[in-house]
């Protein structure tokens, strides 16, 4: 619900305590539940001037950032740095044609420029498309088209500027589809690259003062692009109302504190970074914890856990399967209070050795880059074991058949979003795909927003999720959810990682495929795949058992690290 803007309060002489507050309220029953929230701004709501240039009106030493570099340096970066570097950046990007409505990319990675960048384009009123840097030459290039992008910043690193060089030059060809009318200005980050724009030198000469530009909170703000199971990746559309949904995300999933320092585990080109490192965090005046590396080693996030004094730290299941082979009493985690995860399914048997070398439980969440945070066990609740947790009280979920009547509860269904207020976007969920009505009228169909994910909810309103529509294996006149087969797998010993799929059968129609990534000192055998086999038949029922497993060194992923079963499937169809 939204409501007009008020004063702005929470001032406590020269201090900001709790500027969230000014911008939401909850509403809770005679328990203490959260039952609704309320929104509160205006029109010219905008995260850059409303959040980030009022911490640093107010409370200009105010940490908001701390970035470790590659080469191990640790910088900090008071909400004053961030509103003077964005405010040059904003004037930079001015001088160059960049204004409201313009669309520029990002490829940054995990360079503190993504945050200035970012800031200053929310400045302009422009539209930023964080991307990631494990994309193409095509792949940007189709970026670039579809959107209309006027610039990308890019960071000199791998081959990053190389191929943005190469989707310039071929989104830019008279043979290419949706062919650019203007050439794409490339503006690099770190060492110069060729005859491109350097982001600090130009940033360097620019003005520290930007006059606030009129924005409206219903501007595109955000294009995330996103592979679907089949097709062409899709943008999605996130207005400026955007950043207020991620306040529960923080507050009451993340649990960020004021005077806090959260991690989460993200490249800045994917929506999880906008869920964990930027909006909600700043919100409640927790600072964020950037750690721009280059090969992840578990060890080498226990000791910045340690070091830094991580007080909240999210990351995807897979972080933790790492992080749980460390003898992990060699560090002191004493600072860390609250841990989540979300991305794909947390394996059960994960999470249970976690909490014993911890004592932290690990709260799961579950939410798509269409929207902020549907799905979590909130802070002090207790994580029932293998859900999801329950809706959050932003939204009004339910779990519907496929002609979309509400099922009973402990019934597989499909995940959807129904408007509290018929007609009225729930708050953070996307507004469009871009140039792409017809999908977006298909997912809304009904009414009621579809998220193709399917799960099944129990009478305490517990989520249990099964996988995406398509995850979902039909053996034998029998329907299995992935997760639940993955869950059991994932307590054999020898195994560190697996995903389940449907595999083509002529007898049974799909036989249940478990591809597996073994644990060190265990070697592939037809006695360990059996082993496994019996391990699983003892623990689920008969039809669910992995009649084929494949022994892998890697699995194929997405570009923001989850397990793709969609291309082991595509694999194994080709075959």
């Amino acid at each position: 619900m939204r409501f007009l803007h008020k004063e702005f309060q929470g001032l406590e002489g020269d201090r900001m305590s709790g500027l969230y507050t000014n911008f939401y309220k909850e509403k809770k029953d005679e328990n203490g539940k959260i039952t609704d929230v309320e929104f509160i701004y205006d029109d010219s709501f905008n995260f850059a001037y409303d959040v980030v240039d009022k911490y640093a009106e107010a409370e200009p030493g105010k940490l908001a950032l701390v970035h470790k570099s590659t080469t191990g340096e640790v910088r900090r970066f008071t909400f004053a740095d961030i509103k003077n570097m964005s405010d040059r950046a904003a004037n930079m990007l001015n001088s160059l044609g960049i204004a409201r409505g313009d669309k520029v990319m990002l490829l940054l990675k995990r360079r503190y420029e993504f945050w200035i960048s970012i800031i200053a384009l929310h400045k302009l009123g422009a539209v930023a498309i964080p991307t990631s840097h494990m994309v193409s030459a095509r792949d940007i290039a189709d970026r670039v088209s579809m959107s209309c992008t006027k610039a990308i910043i890019c960071v000199n690193s791998d081959d990053i500027c190389d191929k943005v060089r190469e989707a310039i030059v071929l989104a830019g060809d008279s043979s290419f589809t949706g062919k650019n009318k203007e050439k794409v200005l490339q503006i690099v980050v770190g060492d110069r690259y060729e005859d491109a724009l350097s982001f600090s030198e130009l940033i360097e000469d620019a003005e520290d003062y930007f006059e606030r530009v009129s924005t409206n909170v219903h501007d595109d703000m955000l294009y995330y692009f996103t592979s679907g199971t089949n097709g062409a990746p899709k943008a999605v559309i996130h207005d400026h109302s955007y950043p207020l949904a991620h306040i529960y995300t923080a507050k009451n999933w993340h649990g960020a504190q004021d005077n806090g320092l959260h991690l989460t585990v993200a490249d800045s080109g994917w929506a999880k970074s906008a869920w964990g490192k930027l909006y909600g965090q700043w919100f409640v005046g927790s600072a964020v914890m950037v750690y721009d590396y280059e090969q992840f080693y578990a060890w080498d996030i226990l000791s910045l856990l340690e070091k830094e004094k991580i007080t909240s730290f999210c990351a995807p299941p897979t972080i933790y399967k790492y992080l749980i082979l460390e003898d992990m009493t060699n560090y002191d985690l004493s600072s860390l209070k609250e841990v989540t995860t979300a991305g794909e399914p947390m394996p059960i048997e994960v999470a249970r050795k976690f909490t014993e070398k911890t004592g932290l439980i690990v709260r799961e969440g579950f939410g798509q880059t269409e929207t902020a945070l549907q799905i979590c066990t909130p802070v002090g609740k207790e994580q029932i074991k293998g859900s999801i947790g329950q809706a959050s009280p932003l939204y009004d979920i339910r779990i519907v058949d496929e002609e979309g009547e509400e099922v009973s509860y402990g019934t597989e269904g499909e995940i959807v979003i129904i408007p509290k207020v018929r007609g009225i976007l729930p708050m953070g969920v996307f507004k469009g795909y871009l140039g792409d009505k017809t999908q977006y009228e298909e997912v809304w169909r009904g009414g009621i927003y579809h998220t193709k994910d399917r799960a099944i909810m129990d009478e305490k309103g517990n989520f249990f999720f099964l996988g995406r529509n398509d995850d979902v294996i039909k053996s034998s006149g029998y329907r299995i959810g992935p997760s639940e087969v993955e869950d059991v797998i994932m307590k054999h010993p020898a195994v560190f990682e697996c995903a389940v799929t449907g595999y083509p059968s002529k007898n049974r129609g799909t036989l249940v495929k478990a591809s597996i990534i073994l644990n060190d000192g265990y070697l592939p055998s037809a006695t360990l795949q059996n082993e496994i086999q019996n391990f699983v038949r003892e623990r689920v029922a008969l039809y669910k058992y992995p009649r084929k497993i494949c022994f892998a060194t890697d699995l194929p992923r997405t570009t923001n690290g989850k397990i793709s079963r969609a291309m082991i499937r595509k694999m194994d169809y080709q075959k």
